[in-house]
């Protein structure tokens, strides 16, 4: 294992939250949009999107002969893509909206507060315990140096 290795694999975690929040953020901005897309001649509402991950591959020699020795270690996370949720929309009996169908509800988001905020909360704390494991490796690499001395 590299120096800077664990470094890295913290890197790598603290950009996929990163983005991940930055995913939230669009998420809870475009809550209330009903025109998000024009499909068919017709404006459909904002659809909320989930950001899902992946472990970094490797294809090094070292990893496969790790591998073999039943010691592989991570390489860390990256953004495998961005999908939209598939939740039906949210129907709002709103007949002065000039979205509003003949019956006079208009359809809403799939976004819910609620959920964003628990994803926002998860994304959080996990960029934190990230930030954590990164000074906790700096902090072993400077005793390891002074060691040197």
């Amino acid at each position: 294992m590299r120096i800077f290795h664990g470094m890295n694999i913290s890197a790598s975690a603290l950009s996929a939250q990163r983005f991940r929040m930055d995913v939230i953020a669009s998420n809870m901005a475009n809550g209330e949009t009903t025109r998000a897309n024009f499909v068919n001649g017709q404006w459909l509402p904002y659809r909320r999107k989930i950001v899902e991950f992946e472990p970094i591959p490797t294809t090094s020699f070292s990893h496969y002969l790790n591998k073999a020795m039943q010691d592989t270690p991570g390489h860390g996370v990256r953004v495998r893509r961005v999908v939209e949720d598939e939740t039906p929309f949210k129907m709002v009996y709103n007949p002065d909206h000039p979205d509003a169908n003949e019956e006079g509800y208009v359809a809403m988001p799939n976004v819910d507060p609620l959920k964003e905020m628990i994803d926002l909360m998860s994304a959080t704390r996990s960029y934190e315990a990230n930030v954590t494991v990164l000074n906790a490796t700096k902090g072993m690499m400077m005793k390891a140096l002074e060691i040197g001395k």
